[in-house]
This record gives structure tokens, sequence and C-alpha cells, in this order.
């Protein structure tokens, strides 16, 4: 600081200036968005969340990810696996095209979704957790190409 600036008083200082709010991808309208879901999730996906969490199904599930302009309920990175629970506004207006439209953009990108019917959700939480998870184990742990090179001495044939 030269010494013709006075220093900063009242909290002020030079923040303002340089813009603050952090990372400028932390400040993507899709992740705005996607933090108001997770504040704001319907009982479907609170009750199957309960279930995914903390690597209780086998893989680790993050809820409310944004992925480009959508945002998935529940997200396995490890097998890139997006998770959609489907209300019954699903089914209604313009949403199933809507729906499609976003599911052909995620496996366009590599994504592998399923989607669940909240009611089913609701009927049977374990049972909808344990099929997620037993979707999302083969995926998570694929095998490399070929498998792993043989040890020191060991003959190729």
């Amino acid at each position: 600081m030269t010494s013709s600036q006075n220093p900063p008083r009242d909290g002020e200082g030079d923040r303002a200036q340089r813009g603050g709010g952090g990372v400028p991808t932390l400040r993507r309208p899709v992740t705005y968005a996607a933090r108001k879901l997770r504040r704001e999730m319907s009982l479907p996906e609170v009750v199957l969340w309960q279930c995914l969490r903390g690597g209780r199904a086998g893989c680790k599930f993050r809820r409310q990810h944004p992925i480009g302009p959508y945002v998935a309920d529940f997200y396995c990175a490890g097998a890139r696996l997006v998770v959609e629970i489907d209300g019954i506004a699903h089914d209604m207006g313009d949403r199933p095209a809507r729906d499609a439209v976003r599911q052909n953009y995620l496996e366009e990108n590599g994504y592998t979704v399923i989607r669940l019917p909240a009611s089913d959700v609701l009927k049977d939480v374990d049972a909808a957790a344990e099929s997620v998870a037993r979707l999302a184990s083969p995926l998570h742990h694929r095998p490399a190409a070929g498998g792993p090179p043989p040890r020191t001495g060991e003959d190729l044939t």
C-alpha cells in the first residue's frame, strides 16, 4: 500500500473492487439452483438419500449435483451414474419431452441415467436403494482392459 492511500476502515477493502463471491464456477446459476434444491428436497429424495449417503450403498453419491445445465437428483461419480426420482409432475405437460432432452444430453456426455418413480421409492425405499447400488456397483468397479500386468517372474502363457 502506498503512503498516499488511507487504510481501509469499517469493513471497507478491496473485495468490492475484485467482485468477491468465490471461484467463478461456484457462481454459476445452476450451482445456486443445486444448493436451493438440496435445501428443498422432496420426501422420496430425502428417504432415498438416507439410504445412499455416506457410501452406505457401496458407492459414494452426491445429491442435487450440477451436470452441465442440469441438476441431477443423485450422482455417483465413480460410476458416472445419474439417478432421477420422477414424481407425478414428470408425467404432465411438456415435462416428458423436457426429460427426454435432458436424458439425451446426459447419455451423450457419457452418463448412465436411471429413473425411479417416486411412488416406488416411497413403497419400498430399501429395494429402491438396493437396485441403485446394484446398478452402480458393476459400473463403479470396471476392470481395466486386459486386467493388471503379470507380476515379475510369472509366465505369460
